[in-house]
């Protein structure tokens, strides 16, 4: 069969045209990996094997991220070497130049007795300036290093608060080291005894910002103790510790355990302090303890390094030399011993030459005995007076010239200890000085028996019988906290504390009611309070807060105006926060305005029973200044008061 002319050339023409486009795709495949070779050859014999080339047709596209611009810049000029420039298409990125990060912030403020030192880096908005007006501000005549530097960036969250802390830190803290960060603060200071230590790691946590680290280290240093004593006694009746002083906390355990195995029954206070004359005056200290209790009666006296043993009367001479002997090897080196065993009694004609002195409960002196000479009478009486006053020492003392050596010295000494009681007997005769009385202070013994083991000297023999009696212990007599509570609730069973409406203004009906507080206070003491101020629903949330916290602090401060101690309180606003009523009708949104009175324990929690204490009629005072009425009966409940303020009139 034959084809027609007309089918033979289009099949030809088909057929040429198919190669065509075949050859077409296979050279344009062809250029574009020789040109991808060329550049990408280029470019990894440059080492700039970031760059990903890709042709398409006879464009040549570059993609990739480039460590900089100069780099970027480098590539397109290396592929623009191997094909023509034109065909080139750039997408190369580049990696973007990182923010410059803000620096780290911090001050480090140093107090002690020379001034302060500032140092560190603060943000320039806030400049130095502030600063340092505010450490001169600690003190009149505080002399402050400023090493103060700022920086140019915005002030990280939480700094000013921070700092702010820091300073009332160092103004609380006289011999301290505070660093400042945004988000901690960290405190080293000194205190001046553990009661000190303890109300200010109280204090300090109350003022530090909520959410900020807090890191405290206050030391309280020991007690020096000039001279180092310690004073065990057995007689008719019993074993005790006239005195007692450790060196640290095991060698007070030490030593209290020997007196135990002796045979003390009652609780002794053993100071821990500072001048022991030797590392080993625990071990000595066990020795004298376990020597006196061997012999069954007598005392033996630490003063220092000097060591008094004193058998009783009528001990047998073979019985205490061997005790003697036995306590002499036991004691380390540095230690000296005087041992005294006291003849027994014989009668005689005429009584001992003695010295006494009485002591009343209404602190009269009656001074009678025997005195070496004129000028030791005036010695006496003279400092007498200064002791216990000039208009309650009544002196009937006689001259007696062959009076023992050292007589005037026992005789002062003796008063000196007398002093320390609230009623009491002294007595001076030439073999011993005997104090007894009643104290109102646990620490009296240890004070009389380190006064005349200083002041008669090592062998010398005396007698403490000193007896403790709580009800003249002036801190033994202060209220509790639970008894202060219940005389604020009886103080404000009369009136309650209205402010003005819409304000943080105390009314003037309330102030007597203020001033009863503030006499409270005056008996209870510096008392760890919180005054809390809380309002109803109505407002905006933010607003009621801010209303409470003035309303609080505003008590605070009006306690403060009539010379209360507030540095244990501290004013907290809650707002809406802990209604204790429905806020949706006006009896519960009345209860729930008020501000409350919460007991704190030494933590800064509400202490266990501290549960609020909420008046069951909680009438305010209209906004007319009219009084509202009292409550009948306060609640019995001890533990937070509550006050009342007016109404705001949005609360209307």
């Amino acid at each position: 069969m034959r084809l027609k002319p007309s089918l033979l050339a289009s099949a030809a023409f088909l057929t040429a045209a198919a190669l065509a486009v075949v050859g077409a795709s296979w050279a344009a495949t062809v250029i574009e990996n020789r040109s991808v070779e060329a550049v990408q050859s280029r470019l990894t014999a440059a080492g700039l094997t970031f760059v990903e080339v890709h042709a398409d047709g006879l464009q040549v596209w570059l993609r990739g991220t480039a460590p900089n611009e100069a780099t970027r810049f480098r590539a397109v000029n290396l592929a623009g070497g191997a094909v023509d420039a034109t065909r080139l298409r750039d997408a190369l990125e580049v990696t973007p130049v990182r923010e410059i990060e803000a620096p780290r912030f911090s001050v480090e403020m140093l107090r002690n007795d020379d001034g302060v030192s500032l140092i560190g880096l603060l943000p320039e908005a806030g400049g130095t300036e502030d600063l340092v007006n505010a450490a001169r501000g600690l003190g009149t005549g505080l002399q402050v290093a400023d090493m103060l530097e700022t920086a140019d960036f915005p002030t990280p969250e939480g700094w000013s608060p921070a700092l702010a802390f820091g300073l009332e830190a160092l103004r609380l803290l006289p011999q301290s080291k505070i660093s400042v960060d945004a988000d901690r603060v960290s405190i080293t200071a000194i205190s001046n005894s553990e009661d000190e230590k303890r109300k200010l790691e109280g204090q300090l946590l109350r003022l530090a910002p909520e959410g900020l680290e807090l890191v405290m280290n206050i030391s309280a240093p020991r007690p020096v103790l000039t001279p180092f004593t310690l004073r065990f006694v057995m007689d008719e009746e019993g074993a005790r510790f006239d005195a007692c002083s450790a060196d640290t906390t095991r060698a007070r355990d030490r030593i209290l355990a020997a007196g135990t195995a002796a045979g003390v029954t009652d609780e002794t206070t053993c100071t821990i302090g500072l001048g022991v004359p030797s590392p080993r005056w625990a071990e000595a200290a066990e020795a004298g303890v376990r020597t006196v209790a061997e012999l069954g009666a007598g005392s033996v006296t630490f003063s220092d390094a000097d060591v008094t043993l004193e058998g009783k009367p009528g001990t047998p001479r073979a019985q205490f030399d061997r005790a003697v002997g036995a306590l002499e090897a036991a004691l380390p080196k540095v230690f000296s011993l005087e041992a005294t065993l006291p003849p027994a009694p014989q009668a005689v004609a005429e009584g001992p030459a003695e010295f006494r002195a009485s002591l009343s409960d209404q602190g009269r002196v009656e001074l009678s005995g025997r005195v070496t000479d004129e000028l030791t009478r005036k010695a006496v009486d003279s400092f007498a007076r200064a002791q216990f006053g000039a208009s309650k020492v009544r002196s009937a003392t006689r001259l007696d010239g062959e009076l023992p050596e050292g007589w005037p010295t026992r005789v002062l000494a003796g008063l000196e200890s007398l002093a320390q009681l609230h009623s009491g007997e002294l007595l001076v005769r030439a073999d011993t000085v005997e104090v007894t009385g009643v104290t109102g202070s646990k620490q009296a013994s240890g004070r009389i028996s380190q006064v005349l083991s200083a002041r008669l000297g090592q062998g010398r023999s005396f007698k403490v019988d000193i007896v403790y009696d709580k009800k003249f212990d002036p801190e033994a007599a202060l209220p509790t906290p639970q008894e202060c509570m219940s005389r604020i609730r009886r103080v404000l069973a009369g009136q309650k504390i209205t402010f003005e409406p819409g304000s943080a203004e105390i009314d003037r009906s309330a102030r007597g009611t203020l001033d009863g507080l503030a006499e409270v206070f005056k008996v209870c003491k510096a008392m760890p309070l919180e005054i809390s101020g809380h309002t109803d629903s109505q407002g905006s949330e933010g607003g009621n807060k801010a209303l409470s916290q003035a309303r609080a602090e505003a008590v605070l401060l009006a306690l403060q105006g009539r010379r209360v101690d507030v540095g244990r309180m501290k004013a907290v606003g809650y707002g809406e926060e802990r209604p204790i009523a429905d806020n949706g009708n006006e009896e519960g949104r009345e209860a729930n305005r008020r501000i409350e009175f919460t007991l704190l324990g030494e933590d800064g929690n509400p202490v266990d029973d501290a549960a609020p204490v909420v008046e069951e009629t909680a009438e305010a005072t209209p906004a007319d200044g009219t009084e509202a009425a009292a409550d009948d009966e306060p609640s019995a409940a001890p533990a937070e008061m509550t006050l009342r303020p007016k109404r705001r009139p949005e609360e209307d």
